[in-house]
């Protein structure tokens, strides 16, 4: 199974964070951790959080991370250039990462980003993904009775390869919830994710 790894993205200042994380659930594994609920819904329960999901969205796992597909996707795997999801990460995928002698860990101070190599805009395989270094906006999001989750959304831009030219502009969305061990990450801005987290239940 190919390896991808994650990193923390941060300031150019700071030591950039990296670790090894398993990936890659290939197109077409079944759905993992899901339950039907109904004819046009299934449930996702993943640490003890239970998603009610639309008709057509559908959950691959991959150890501690869950690529939710929302619409087309070829390759179900964080960060893959049009796969159109969302990404779930359990602790393991964000504490204790290997920096140099030492290890960081995602506190939301700093946007989540994947780092092996060129990293591909998230809807143009052919451009480059350019993070940007402050949130636009945060707080605290329901994320069921009794959760709430710090929220973060981070500008980003897709780049022509050489790093000339913007082609277009997209915001990472973050929820995390250090309690639950939890962090959710969108790119798409997926219509209905914020309503769907805001009436999780937690078993």
């Amino acid at each position: 199974m190919r390896k991808r790894s994650f990193i923390l993205f941060v300031p150019a200042a700071v030591a950039v964070l990296a670790a090894p994380a398993a990936a890659s659930a290939a197109a077409g594994l079944p759905a993992a951790g899901v339950s039907s609920s109904s004819a046009a819904s299934t449930t996702f329960s993943f640490r003890g959080m239970n998603l009610k999901l639309p008709a057509g969205w559908k959950a691959h796992r991959d150890g501690d991370s869950v690529v939710v597909t929302t619409g087309k996707c070829k390759r179900p795997e964080p960060f893959a250039a049009n796969c159109q999801s969302f990404w779930v990460f359990g602790s393991t995928e964000y504490t204790n990462l290997p920096v140099g002698g030492g290890s960081l860990t995602y506190t939301g101070k700093y946007q989540f980003h994947p780092f092996s190599g060129v990293i591909p805009c998230p809807f143009n395989a052919k451009t480059s993904w350019f993070p940007g270094e402050k949130a636009t906006s945060t707080g605290l999001r329901q994320v069921g009775p009794g959760h709430k989750a710090m929220y973060n959304a981070w500008p980003n831009q897709c780049v022509t390869n050489n790093g000339g030219r913007r082609t277009a502009s997209f915001t990472q969305r973050e929820w995390f919830l250090p309690k639950s061990r939890i962090l959710v990450v969108d790119v798409w801005n997926t219509p209905g994710l914020s309503d769907v987290l805001k009436r999780a239940t937690w078993s």
